[in-house]
């Protein structure tokens, strides 16, 4: 059997074992649940650092200090949540209009894992698949198969050891195009969540079945001249987060856009934060590193550090180099390093005013990014109304994109798939949790007369 086949056959396995054990997972009562999602959480979080280690060793991609935080967040900081958060039985109850809204799992979740969290991921949209009462399969990355396989393996565990049925949580352990579609298809499969590159989006809305998937980020980040007083901590905050994880996150900030009054102070913090300002010859050679010649990431160089991307395009820079920079002036695909880079790597722009910032930042936004994430640094409340108006689905004000797109430094939903809404063939703007993963029935008594229809004065 070629492995195709194989992969086929285990996804069909797969699904067919975790609707037998959402069957006998359903009633479980909400306080069973939570126990169980609790021991999951707190068992991810003790192999954190392992995962994190694994992650890094099986996909070249990345650092394992930061795949650690990040595992930690998507356990003990989703379960803080979650914790607060009503999923099954009663939600809530009117008793004045006589309506009672009740959450019920909805079945099977296929799970898609990308290779840039392939750890982490899967750490959360199991708590959440579980929070809701659903089983989960997941799919990994061919090149993250052994970090799916283990960090799944840790929460079956510890979900077992608190009664949930063998297969309630599970991941393909042969992966193939082949394969994922087939479970993404499969007769018993509720629900497709769909984390990955713009063609694996695609092949899951189309597959069939409700999906909830998210686009690409190509997040554009203002810096105003009201924060001429506050410019070192607006650098640190962008060097931080386009720098964590070595840029693996689609949240992250792509290009800086600054207000020419305060541009030169700008680099000069960046420069002290551990920004590299390259060259155009430099530029030029770290944009052939980076993107094929159709403007397709090149995979192998995907989350690598800010000194090895300067040695795979041939030049120096400072021990210390945490983000290398571009001048840029133009968007599009004239200009490769104006798209989405998943590496420590920003475009630096010099805007007019306030009102060629919008506008800048929505053609970043349209050349890859619609509907996911922008930002803007501004004690001034107008320019934030401004930007407020742009095609994303989360407008982050004052705070380092990475920290506030998960919901950690603002009070957004956390979660580790943001939606990009309609802007980019979403069904999903928000920040997607276990809320996404149930149906809410209503049961609902009459509350007026219905003999009163046909009197009623439309």
């Amino acid at each position: 059997m070629d492995t195709d086949l194989r992969s086929i056959a285990e996804a069909r396995a797969a699904a067919d074992r975790a609707w037998d054990a959402y069957q006998r997972f359903r009633g479980t009562p909400p306080a069973v649940v939570d126990r169980i999602v609790e021991a999951m959480a707190h068992a991810a979080a003790r192999e954190a650092e392992r995962l994190g280690k694994i992650a890094v060793d099986e996909t070249n991609c990345g650092n394992a200090e930061d795949k650690r935080i990040k595992n930690l967040f998507n356990a003990l900081g989703i379960l803080a949540w979650l914790e607060n958060v009503r999923t099954l039985g009663v939600l809530w109850r009117d008793d004045r209009t006589k309506t009672v809204a009740i959450g019920e799992p909805m079945g099977v979740v296929a799970a898609l894992i990308p290779v840039t969290n392939p750890t982490s991921t899967v750490i959360f949209k199991a708590l959440s698949a579980v929070k809701a009462g659903n089983a989960i399969v997941c799919a990994p990355h061919p090149r993250g198969v052994r970090s799916g396989v283990e960090t799944t393996e840790v929460l079956a565990r510890a979900a077992e050891a608190e009664g949930a049925p063998p297969g309630l949580i599970q991941c393909l352990g042969e992966v193939t195009l082949e394969g994922t579609d087939e479970l993404m298809r499969h007769r018993r499969t509720s629900i497709v969540l769909a984390t990955g590159g713009s063609a694996m989006v695609r092949a899951a809305y189309s597959c069939g079945k409700p999906t909830l998937a998210v686009g690409p980020g190509n997040v554009p980040v203002y810096v105003d001249v009201s924060k001429r007083h506050a410019i070192g901590d607006v650098a640190e905050q962008v060097v931080f987060s386009k720098s964590f994880d070595y840029g693996t996150a689609c949240v992250a900030e792509q290009a800086v856009l600054a207000h020419r009054d305060i541009a030169g102070p700008l680099r000069d913090e960046l420069r002290l934060a551990g920004a590299h300002f390259c060259t155009d010859a430099q530029a030029d050679a770290l944009a052939r590193v980076i993107f094929g010649p159709r403007l397709q990431l090149v995979p192998e160089n995907v989350g690598q550090s800010a000194g090895r991307l300067a040695q795979l395009a041939g030049f120096d820079v400072p021990p210390r180099t945490r983000v290398l920079v571009v001048d840029l002036e133009r968007v599009g695909r004239a200009v490769p390093l104006s798209a989405e880079k998943l590496n420590p790597v920003l475009a630096f722009y010099e805007v007019r005013d306030v009102s060629h910032g919008c506008e800048l930042a929505e053609e970043i936004l349209r050349f890859g990014g619609l509907g996911h994430t922008a930002a803007v640094h501004a004690d001034d409340t107008d320019v934030v109304v401004r930007f407020s108006a742009l095609p994303a689905g989360r407008i982050l004000v004052n705070t380092p994109c990475v920290l506030g797109g998960m919901g950690y430094t603002t009070d957004i939903e956390p979660s580790f798939m943001l939606g990009t809404g309609t802007w980019s063939g979403s069904i999903v703007s928000d920040n997607v949790t276990a809320l996404h993963l149930i149906n809410v029935k209503r049961v609902a008594e009459e509350c007026r007369s219905w003999r009163s229809f046909e009197e009623e004065r439309w």
